[in-house]
């Protein structure tokens, strides 16, 4: 059976790992990203910044327009986002904290209203996976805006669940992964980041999954017999 899956963020990190996964078992898959790496595994990329908030509508219609009508599932993977600004609320810019709001809750948010809308007439099986994160379920000195970004992305999954049952909402939390987050996350400083010591002894005590881990544990999770019963909000870790 056909399936079909639109990613975010998809040339690099999960979202690149993901595109191989999905590719390699012979789904649709449709790539989003400022820029794509040359040998990107998926069926079509589609270059476009997503803090460009305006034209998001149209391009989920272009990518809705590739997706085969007789596909058994359609799934919108959210995954982009930016852990950025990394300091005290009182010391971030604003120009960061509204770029952090975009990439991790309003494009988001725009993006499923679109695929829902787009897809109304679509007998697929439908699903809307959020890449959410624990910091939007646990408050971080250092990351109020991406605290606040994710949990606002928790919510909405919550909402939109409520309002479309017919079409399964994840919001999934993917754990600790070795990603350039991560190197961002450990080039701040211990004043703008308090825990960067914890972070810094994942890397050095190897901790951190691989993006391939992770996709996969996605990818299984999105196969189970149970998927449609799982809970909105989960965690990866979870489903060992």
């Amino acid at each position: 059976m056909m399936e079909a899956y639109i990613i975010t963020g998809a040339s690099k990190g999960i979202g690149l790992a993901l595109s191989h996964v999905l590719a390699e078992k012979g789904h649709f898959v449709f790539g989003v990203a400022r820029s794509f790496p040359e040998n990107w595994p998926g069926t079509k990329s589609f270059v476009y910044d997503l803090t460009e908030s305006a034209g998001i509508p149209e391009l989920m219609n272009n990518i809705l327009a590739a997706v085969p009508q007789d596909c058994s599932k359609a799934t919108l993977i959210n995954n982009a986002g930016t852990v950025a600004p990394i300091g005290p609320a009182g010391s971030n810019p604003a120009e960061e904290i509204s770029r952090s709001l975009v990439l991790n809750l309003t494009a988001p948010m725009i993006l499923s209203g679109a695929f829902i809308e787009g897809t109304a007439d679509l007998s697929a099986q439908k699903a809307i996976i959020n890449i959410s994160s624990g910091a939007g379920r646990t408050a971080y000195e250092g990351w109020s805006a991406y605290c606040a970004g994710k949990a606002g992305l928790d919510h909405f999954s919550r909402v939109v669940q409520k309002e479309y049952r017919e079409i399964k909402v994840l919001s999934i939390a993917p754990g600790i992964i070795d990603t350039a987050m991560q190197e961002e996350i450990r080039g701040s400083s211990e004043a703008d980041f308090p825990l960067i010591d914890n972070f810094k002894s994942y890397k050095e005590q190897g901790m951190l999954s691989t993006p391939e881990e992770t996709a996969e544990k996605l990818v299984r999770l999105m196969e189970r017999e149970d998927f449609v019963n799982l809970g909105t909000i989960t965690d990866i870790r979870d489903y060992q």
